[in-house]
Formats: structure tokens, C-alpha cells, sequence
């Protein structure tokens, strides 16, 4: 099979990535095949969200999956409280003050891959190969070839690997990747909240461990609590009623008492740096390229912003121009250099300063969250940043 694009990951960067690369001859090589299916209101919510950023909630909206998501699904975030360790130091971004009528959008993994996917329905001149599995990728000067595990071959001008942090077209294309462990574990839950929760996402610094609930619609909330891995897996074995006391401790009683919804899970967390996101006939987006710590929420956005961006360049190609071609992926690779790199940076300097022992440490982090509270020019300038 010949196509101009190959896409390698089905996710939701892949999928995104399929959907915005329309006038292009396209193949999705995805490990699995999704059956869209409309969420009900009175289905479990997923433990896994994202917290969707206007502009990237912008960028679903043209490629047609937005519109696909159930709004009883979805949850606007209005405001956001960040709390420093000293239990009174704290930072608020609030929507209504800055002009916009969101800060961000809370959804479901599941549910947005299943938009994605329900999009691609009507994309034109894409095939789909699920499930599927690259076995090996050559390159030279005119195509890139890839072998499936079935057997199956393909040609294509261009090889897009959104395949994750593992990413196997990373790797066949011999590209490293700058990866450490950072020690701790993201434990994952869904609860119902005493006292309403606002559309306020919350979110506690202690000490190393990060604790952020977000709002889900109805009386629901997300929790995402980055702790070591030692107390990840002592969180994710206890009993419910434990549990909820703990996440009740932990984030001071703000909503009152929780009863979880589902069980807890745990994910290991890593940061990870690929040292070129182009190479000869090759681009990464996602996780193949970048992964930040969770603190922010921006993994996901990062990951959409990627797939806007390259098929925003290869749509202004000149005519004629090779989709695969070098040059041109450069500048995909130009325009997102500095904006992953800030991310990256500052994702990992909150880690690092609020992971930091001592008393004047402390005392320096807690001043700064109350005077950037002060400062309404630099609030808003990290708010649209975030906003992106």
C-alpha cells in the first residue's frame, strides 16, 4: 500500500493528527481499532482526564470531535486555587476577571478518543489499519517503508509517530531521548464531593507530592496525587472509606467528605526529552517527543499542539512540495521548540522548588505564590500561556 502520510498511534494525538491532516492521502496504523461509542450520563466517569485548554478545545472543534463529546461529559474549569505547603500562601486564576469564559475543559480519555475516532468516519482519503503493529521502518532518499507484524507492507512520504513515550518510530529512527524517572506515581480517582466543587479546579503542593482535584460535572471531582511510590501503592490498596479520608485530609476539607466512585489506580511518572522531534521522512508528536510531569496538566495539550502545528505546515507547503521533506519539517520543529521546551522547564522547576527540603526554601516558595497572587499582569500572562 503507497500513501503521502503514515501515522503510527492511535491515541489521542494520532487520531487528532489524522483528522486536522485533510488533502492528504493518509494511513492510521493503530494497535487497536475504536467503536466509537456515545458515553450515557449515568455511566462511570473514566479516572483518566485531560484538562483540555481552550485552544486546543478550538482546534478539536475544526477537526469535527468536539462537537461528537456528550456536554453532560464535560466540565468547564472557572477558576483555579493553588495552595502552598504552609496551609495559608496561595495563588487563584479566575476566568471571569481574565476575560475568557474558561481556563480549560475537563475530559475524559476514553471519551475524547471515541470524538476522535467518531471524526475520522468522515475524513477523506484516510485508510485505517487496526489493530496493527510496526515491525520494522526503512528510509532513504525518496520513501519511507514500513513492515507490519502481520506482514503487511507500506510506502509512505512521511512517517508520523505518535505511538507514545515508548515510541517504537523513535527508535527506528535512532533518535534518543534524554529520559529519568522521577520517583513518584500519579494515583488517579473519581469521588462525589460533600459540597459543590464550582468548576474550581484545586490543587495542594506538600512538600514533593502534588495532590489536584478537578471538577467533573455534577458533584464529581478527578484526583490526580503525585506522591512517592512507596505511599502511590499504600493509597491505591486502601480501603474506599480510608481513602477518602486521606484525599479529605489532604485537601484540607475544601469539599467537605468523599465517597470514591470506581477504584484507584497509579501510573509511574517520567520526563522525557527526544533530541530532535524530525529526522529524514520522520516527525514525533506526543509522547514520543516530550512527557512533563503532571503538575501542570499540559502533557495532553503539548501532545494536541504538536499535531495542530505539523498539519498547519504541511498544509502551507508549497505546491508540489514533498510532505517528507527535511526542510520542511524543520519548521515544524522550529515553531515547536521554545513552547515544549518552556513547559518542560517550568514543569520541572515547580517539581524541583516545591520538592525541596528546608525552612527558608519553603518560606521563599510560599512568599512567591502569594506575590504572584498580587500581581495581576504576571497572572495573566501564565494563565494564557497555560491557555494555549
Amino acid at each position: 500500500m503507497e500513501t503521502e502520510v503514515a501515522i503510527v498511534g492511535g491515541g489521542v494525538v494520532g487520531a487528532s493528527f489524522a483528522a486536522a491532516s485533510r488533502g492528504l492521502q493518509a494511513v492510521l496504523v493503530a494497535p487497536e481499532r475504536r467503536e466509537a461509542r456515545a458515553a450515557r450520563a449515568e455511566d462511570p466517569f473514566e479516572a483518566r482526564v485531560y484538562a483540555i485548554t481552550p485552544g486546543n478545545a478550538a482546534f478539536l472543534r475544526d477537526i469535527g470531535a468536539w462537537q461528537k463529546l456528550s456536554p453532560a461529559r464535560i466540565a468547564p474549569v472557572h477558576a483555579m486555587r493553588v495552595y502552598g505547603d504552609d496551609g495559608e500562601s496561595s495563588l487563584e486564576f479566575d476566568a471571569y476577571r481574565s476575560g475568557v469564559a474558561e481556563l480549560a475543559w475537563i475530559v475524559e480519555d476514553g471519551a475524547l478518543q471515541d470524538a476522535l475516532w467518531a471524526s475520522l468516519a468522515s475524513r477523506e482519503g484516510l485508510d485505517i489499519l487496526a489493530p496493527a503493529q510496526c515491525d520494522a521502518i526503512a528510509v532513504d532518499d525518496q520513501r519511507a517503508r514500513l513492515r507490519l507484524r502481520d506482514g503487511r507492507a507500506l510506502s509512505a512520504k512521511l512517517v508520523v509517530g505518535a505511538d507514545g513515550a515508548r515510541s517504537f518510530v523513535r527508535g527506528s529512527a535512532g533518535i534518543e531521548a534524554r529520559e529519568r524517572a522521577y520517583g513518584q506515581t500519579a494515583v488517579v480517582a473519581n469521588f462525589s464531593c460533600e459540597r459543590p466543587h464550582r468548576q474550581v479546579a484545586r490543587q495542594w503542593f506538600q512538600g514533593g507530592a502534588v495532590l489536584a482535584l478537578l471538577p467533573l460535572p455534577g458533584d464529581r471531582i478527578s484526583m490526580v496525587w503525585s506522591v512517592d511510590a512507596a505511599r502511590a501503592e499504600r493509597l491505591v490498596a486502601l480501603e474506599a472509606r480510608a481513602l477518602c479520608r486521606e484525599v479529605a485530609d489532604a485537601s484540607r476539607r475544601a469539599l467537605g467528605e468523599f465517597r470514591l466512585l470506581g477504584g484507584a489506580q497509579g501510573y509511574p511518572l517520567r520526563r522525557l526529552a527526544a533530541q530532535r522531534m524530525v529526522a529524514p521522512r520522520l516527525a514525533l508528536l506526543g509522547d514520543a517527543a516530550h512527557v512533563v510531569h503532571p503538575l501542570a496538566g499540559q502533557g495532553a495539550n503539548l501532545g494536541l499542539q504538536d499535531a495542530r502545528e505539523l498539519a498547519a505546515v504541511l498544509a502551507a507547503r508549497e505546491p508540489g512540495r514533498d510532505p517528507g521533506d527535511l526542510r520542511l519539517l524543520r519548521r515544524y520543529e522550529r515553531a515547536r521548540a521554545e513552547p515544549t521546551l518552556l513547559m518542560d522547564r517550568m514543569v520541572h522547576g515547580l517539581y524541583r522548588l516545591f520538592g525541596a527540603s528546608g525552612a527558608p526554601v519553603a518560606r521563599l516558595r510560599n512568599f512567591g505564590l502569594n506575590l504572584t497572587d498580587g500581581l495581576p499582569v504576571l497572572k495573566n500572562v501564565l494563565m494564557r500561556q497555560a491557555m494555549r
